[in-house]
């Protein structure tokens, strides 16, 4: 089979702005979908790949309440094994569609389409970053690459290539011109070893449309993206976040959540408001084969109508979801045991990718 777009390279396409206009709205602005990868690759959940489905498919379903669910899938044959988890879990099959768009893996969060909206024209366009699987950690990834393009061409929108490697899971918006991000992240040479902290930063207010970039340091223990910002740390409104910390002083995870959480209470805002701090509980460790997992309940997806929470049959689970619960009063708050799911190091959030209504 012909896939075409494989073997695009986007090096040689790099633009070096957008049109005026554009931005990267929060995620709790109106979707006009949620696109998702079907997890497939045993290697990622291994030994487990099986467990995870019907969690996948109950993600799907809440999801799937308030907002059209695509779904990126290699060829005919798993459409129709995703079509029959689905059903199990009773799912409205209405209000999914599915796109034979190959992938490596299925963390569409970093290797999907990063939408742009045009709010006075209407419009919208897709920015497609650099994809090297978090520092060429697992090969290959090059179906995953040109994800972002294949959709593109689909929708027939303008697709641009900054020509630097960036993941949806490194960065987190407000909607109001500023976005959150890490230096362990961003800064990694395994990324974009050619480009210093203040270019960076220019591509990110180029390609995203913010005018304010915000900085914390490490991720938590386990994180194998290097310290993405959506285990950490998301804003839940304009002026916002909730940050994950740890309680226990021996845990490995403490001093770095402190440091964070000292750097957030000292920044403010572009309008020079100091940053409303809200502390989100750590859950008990998960471990698997004497492995620490990123098990976060930062790492939750804000869909139309409802905020899908990772739970970990954790103690603190409950007054995780209490928490955000008081952050987002306009939506269901629905917690999913990510238990098995977390054994790929990463939940809801990783695992999906808004399209923004326009």
């Amino acid at each position: 089979m012909d896939y075409g777009l494989w073997t695009i390279d986007k090096t040689m396409q790099a633009i070096n702005t957008l049109p005026a206009g554009y931005h990267f709205p929060a995620e709790w602005a109106k979707h006009t979908a949620t696109w998702l990868s079907w997890p497939h690759k045993e290697a990622s959940w291994p030994g487990k790949i099986d467990s995870i489905y019907p969690i996948y498919a109950q993600f799907i379903k809440a999801v799937a309440e308030g907002e059209q669910v695509y779904i990126n899938v290699n060829d005919e044959q798993m459409k129709v094994f995703a079509t029959s988890q689905l059903e199990k879990q009773g799912v409205d099959l209405s209000k999914v569609s599915f796109f034979i768009h190959p992938t490596n893996d299925a963390w569409c969060r970093d290797h999907g389409p990063a939408f742009l909206i045009n709010p006075t024209e209407k419009k919208k366009l897709i920015v497609d970053w650099g994809y090297n699987a978090w520092g060429g950690k697992y090969p290959p990834f090059d179906l995953d690459d040109v994800i972002p393009t294949r959709i593109a061409k689909h929708y027939d929108i303008p697709v641009y290539y900054p020509g630097i490697v960036m993941e949806g899971g490194s960065v987190d918006f407000n909607g109001a011109g500023t976005v959150l991000t890490t230096t362990a992240c961003l800064l990694n040479e395994n990324r974009n070893p050619h480009l210093n902290q203040g270019q960076i930063e220019d591509y990110l207010r180029s390609f995203y449309g913010v005018e304010q970039v915000l900085w914390l340091g490490d991720g938590i223990v386990g994180d194998d993206t290097d310290g993405h910002i959506d285990d950490i740390t998301r804003f839940v409104n304009e002026d916002t976040v909730v940050t994950v910390v740890e309680h226990n002083k021996s845990d490995e995870n403490y001093e770095l959540l402190q440091e964070n959480l000292h750097a957030l209470n000292k920044m403010r805002l572009l309008n020079g408001k100091q940053l409303n701090v809200i502390e989100l509980p750590m859950p008990d460790a998960v471990i698997y084969d004497d492995m620490r997992l990123p098990a976060s309940y930062a790492n939750f997806y804000i869909s139309n109508a409802a905020v899908v929470v990772p739970t970990y049959r954790s103690k603190n689970d409950q007054l995780a979801l209490d928490i955000l619960t008081k952050c987002f009063p306009d939506r269901k708050v629905i917690g999913l045991d990510s238990t098995d799911i977390i054994w790929g190091l990463g939940s809801f959030h990783c695992l999906s990718q808004q399209e923004p209504a326009v």
